[in-house]
C-alpha cells in the first residue's frame, strides 16, 4: 500500500522539483490543487470583496488567508491555456498572436487602447522581440484623474513614453526575472527594477505581476497591477527633496549615513515623517540626536537589508535591519504593518537603490534607549513606577553601566506598593552594577547591587534565576544598561538558614527541634542548603505523645530533620515536573509543580523561597514522610486525594522511615 502511495505521489514530487523559480513553484502548486477540475486548471485565491487574486502556496491553501483576510478559491485556466466548450478543464493551448492582440486576449484592453492612441500599435504588431509589462484595466483606472488626463491628451508624447517605459527589448519570462535584476527599458535608457520573492511574488518597480508569462509571436506580456513610473533618483535624493522628511534628512546627515543611501544597493527604508519625530518627547529626541551611536542605531533600525515592496508581503515576516535586530513586517488587508501596527502612510516610493515607505511613528530600538525607556511596557508598569518613586530616576536615565531586574506586574499582586524606606532599599537592590547579559551568567556567580549586597545566580535545567527571581523574558539591551524581566520580586538573602527560622514565629518548634538535634551549627555554617521547613502547624498535626517522644530523642529528630534537608540551593523556579533531590537522610524527595504550587513528596509548599546566605527555606505545613516504594508518580504534581495533614500512624509505622532510623542508630552504636 505504501508503495502505491509513493508511486502516486511521484509525479507530484517530480513536477515540484522541476519548478525552478519561486513563482514557478507557486504556479505548480496551483496546478496541482486545480487538477481535479481538469487539465491546465490553476487554483487561485481571491481576497473576499476584492478582485485581487494570487496563485496559491501550501500555507495560503490551508490557512485560506492572505494579509490576515479570508480568501475564496477560484479555478482558472493556467497561463497559456483556454477552455473548449463541452470539455473539462482548459485543454487547448492559446494560439500565439502578436503583442497587440495578446493584450486583448489577457484582458489588458485599456493598455491595448492606449497603445493604439499613442501610435504604438504598429510597433507591437510588427517584427521584433519585446517584453511588455502591461498595466491592467484597474491599474489605469486607479491613476489620479489629473495624471491620466495629462497622459492621454491629444498629441501628447508622454503616453508613448509611459508605454515605452513598460517595455524591454527581448523576451523575458518569469524565470529570467531574477530577484534584484534590472533591465533597460525602451524609454531613454531608464531601467526597470525586478524583484522575485521567495513566496512567488514577482514585481517590476514594485508593481505585482498578476498575469505573468503570456506568450506572443513577437515577445511576451506580463500584466501588472499598476502603472509604473521612471526611477532616476537615489533614496537619499528622494528624502532630501521631500519637505515631509526634512527631520529625517538632517538626522541621516548627522549620523553619517548619506553615502549609504547614495550608493548602489537594495534597501528598504521605513521613513519617519516630521510628524513622527514630533511625537517623541523632546528630552528623548534631543538625547538621541545628540548621541551619534544611538542616532545611528535608531536610523539603521528603520532600514532593512533587502528591498521589500508592499505587494511582496502576504503575511507577517521577521526581517533583519541594518541595526542587527528584526522588524515584523506584515499586512492587514491593504495596509502594510510594522510590528503589528498600521503606521505606514505611503508605500513604494522607489529609488534607484531601494524603496521608501513613509511611517507616522518613530521606531526606537532598545539599543538607543536608557533604562527607564526599556521598562516602558504594560507588563512591568508597576516596577517602573516604583523605581521612579524610590528616587532612582538618575540611575535609570543616565549613562551608568547597570542591569535592572524588573519584576512583572503579576509579581506585585497582594503586596503593598506604598513607598517606604524598606521598599526603597528593596528597589535599589533590583539594580545591579555593570551591564550584563543573561547569556554570560553562570551558576554560583555573585552580582553586586547598587545597595551594596551580593546576589547569587542559580542555573537550572529549566530556568535561570537570581536568588528567588527567575528570568521571564529575553534581555533588553539598552544604550548603556540592560534589563532582565523577572517573575518575582527579589528576596535578598537575610542571614543564615538558622537566622531565617528564628526570625519567624511559625518556625519556633522547628528551631527547638534543630537545637535538640544538634544541627544549629549545620544551619549556620557557610554552604548551600535547601530546607523544607515544617511549621508549627506541621508539628501540631502529630499526636502529642509522639511529638513529645520525638522531641526528646535527638537521634530520631536529626534523622527526621535531615529528611527535610538537602545540599544545593533549589528555588521554586528551578523545580520542573518530576524533579528529584537527595536529602541528607533517606530516599530521594520527589518534587513537582501544579497550579504554580511546588509539592515535595505530595506535600504542598506553603511559602517558598525564604532566601538565606547559605541556602533557601521552603515552609511546609506538614511533616514530610518518605514515599512508599510503589507510588503513583502522576500524583507528584499535586496532592491528589492526599490531605496536607500527615497520617501520623502511617508515619510512625512507615517501613522506609523505620529503616532510616534503624540504619542511623546502628551507625551511632558502631561509632
Amino acid at each position: 500500500m505504501k508503495v502505491c502511495v509513493l508511486l502516486l505521489a511521484l509525479p507530484v514530487l517530480l513536477s515540484v522539483c522541476v519548478a525552478r523559480s519561486p513563482y514557478q513553484a507557486v504556479l505548480q502548486h496551483s496546478r496541482i490543487r486545480g487538477r481535479a477540475q481538469g487539465p491546465n486548471v490553476c487554483a487561485m485565491q481571491q481576497l473576499k470583496g476584492t478582485n485581487k487574486k494570487y496563485f496559491t502556496n501550501c500555507k495560503q491553501w490551508y490557512h485560506r488567508k492572505i494579509c490576515g483576510k479570508p480568501t475564496v478559491i477560484t479555478y482558472e485556466c493556467c497561463p497559456g491555456y483556454e477552455k473548449i466548450p463541452g470539455e473539462k478543464g482548459c485543454p487547448a493551448a492559446l494560439p500565439l498572436v502578436n503583442i497587440y492582440n495578446t493584450l486583448g486576449v489577457v484582458g489588458a484592453t485599456t493598455t491595448q487602447m492606449y497603445s493604439e492612441r499613442a501610435q504604438l500599435k504598429e510597433e507591437v504588431e510588427g517584427p521584433g522581440s519585446f517584453t511588455f509589462f502591461a498595466p491592467s484595466n484597474e491599474a489605469w483606472a486607479a491613476l489620479p484623474t489629473e495624471i491620466l488626463d495629462a497622459l492621454v491628451s491629444n498629441v501628447n508624447i508622454e503616453l508613448l513614453n509611459t508605454l515605452h517605459y513598460h517595455m524591454v527589448t527581448g523576451r523575458l519570462t518569469s524565470e529570467e526575472l531574477r530577484h534584484g535584476s534590472s533591465f533597460v527599458s525602451m524609454y531613454q535608457g531608464f531601467h526597470v527594477h525586478i524583484h522575485h520573492y521567495n513566496n512567488g511574488i514577482v514585481t517590476v518597480n514594485c508593481a505585482r505581476l498578476i498575469k505573468p508569462d503570456q506568450h506572443a509571436t513577437n515577445g511576451i506580456v506580463h500584466v501588472v497591477d499598476r502603472v509604473i513610473t521612471a526611477v532616476s533618483n537615489s533614496m537619499h535624493t528622494l528624502i532630501d527633496v521631500d519637505d515631509d522628511l526634512e527631520t529625517l534628512g538632517m538626522a541621516i546627515a548627522a549620523a553619517g549615513l548619506t553615502s549609504l543611501l547614495e550608493n548602489e544597493g537594495q534597501y528598504t527604508i521605513f521613513a519617519p515623517t516630521n510628524e513622527a519625530f514630533e511625537k517623541i518627547p523632546k528630552e528623548t529626541l534631543n538625547r538621541i540626536l545628540g548621541d551619534p551611536v544611538a542616532l545611528r542605531d535608531l536610523l539603521n533600525y528603520h532600514i532593512l537589508k533587502d528591498m521589500q515592496c508592499a505587494e511582496s508581503i502576504v503575511s507577517g515576516t521577521p526581517m533583519e535591519t541594518l541595526q542587527g535586530t528584526v522588524l515584523e513586517v506584515g499586512c492587514d488587508g491593504d495596509q502594510m504593518t510594522l510590528n503589528g501596527r498600521a503606521i505606514i502612510s505611503k508605500k513604494d516610493h522607489l529609488g534607484t537603490n531601494g524603496v521608501i515607505h513613509y511611517i507616522n511613528e518613530l521606531l526606537i530600538p532598545d539599543s538607543a534607549k536608557v533604562l527607564l525607556e526599556l521598562a516602558d511596557g504594560s507588563s512591568v508598569a508597576t516596577a517602573s513606577k516604583l523605581f521612579v518613586e524610590a528616587g532612582l530616576s538618575s540611575h535609570l536615565t543616565g549613562s551608568e553601566a547597570l542591569t535592572m531586574l524588573t519584576p512583572l506586574d503579576d509579581a506585585f499582586k497582594g503586596r503593598d506598593t506604598t513607598m517606604t524606606p524598606d521598599l526603597r532599599k528593596l528597589m535599589t537592590n533590583h539594580i545591579l552594577k555593570g551591564q550584563l547579559s543573561s547569556k554570560s551568567l553562570y551558576d554560583s556567580q555573585e552580582l553586586e547591587t547598587l545597595g551594596g549586597i551580593k546576589l547569587r545566580v542559580f542555573v537550572y535545567r529549566n530556568n535561570l534565576c537570581i536568588e528567588n527571581a527567575c528570568i521571564a523574558a529575553h534581555d533588553k539591551t539598552g544604550r548603556y544598561a540592560s534589563m532582565f524581566t523577572v517573575d518575582k520580586v527579589l528576596a535578598p538573602p537575610m542571614g543564615t538558614v538558622m537566622d531565617v527560622l528564628k526570625s519567624e514565629s511559625r518556625f519556633s518548634v522547628l528551631v527547638g527541634a534543630v537545637q535538640t538535634a544538634g544541627m544549629t551549627e549545620l544551619l549556620n555554617q557557610q554552604g548551600a542548603l535547601t530546607l523544607f521547613a515544617p511549621t508549627n502547624e506541621a508539628f501540631s498535626a502529630l499526636p502529642p505523645a509522639d511529638l513529645s517522644r520525638l522531641m526528646r530523642d535527638p537521634q530520631q529528630l536529626s534523622t527526621l530533620l535531615k529528611l527535610h534537608l538537602s545540599e544545593g540551593i533549589l528555588v521554586s523556579g528551578g523545580v520542573a515536573s518530576h524533579s528529584r533531590v537527595q536529602p541528607l537522610e533517606g530516599e530521594k524527595l520527589e518534587l513537582g509543580v501544579r497550579n504554580y504550587t511546588v509539592y515535595v513528596n505530595k506535600v504542598p509548599v506553603a511559602h517558598a523561597d525564604l532566601m538565606a546566605t547559605n541556602g533557601v527555606v521552603h515552609a511546609v505545613n506538614a511533616v514530610i514522610k518518605p514515599l512508599p516504594p510503589k507510588v503513583d508518580r502522576q500524583q507528584n504534581d499535586g496532592p491528589a486525594a492526599a490531605s496536607s495533614r500527615v497520617d501520623t500512624k502511617s508515619f510512625r509505622n512507615n517501613e522506609m522511615f523505620q529503616k532510616v532510623v534503624r540504619s542511623r542508630s546502628s551507625r551511632t552504636m558502631t561509632q
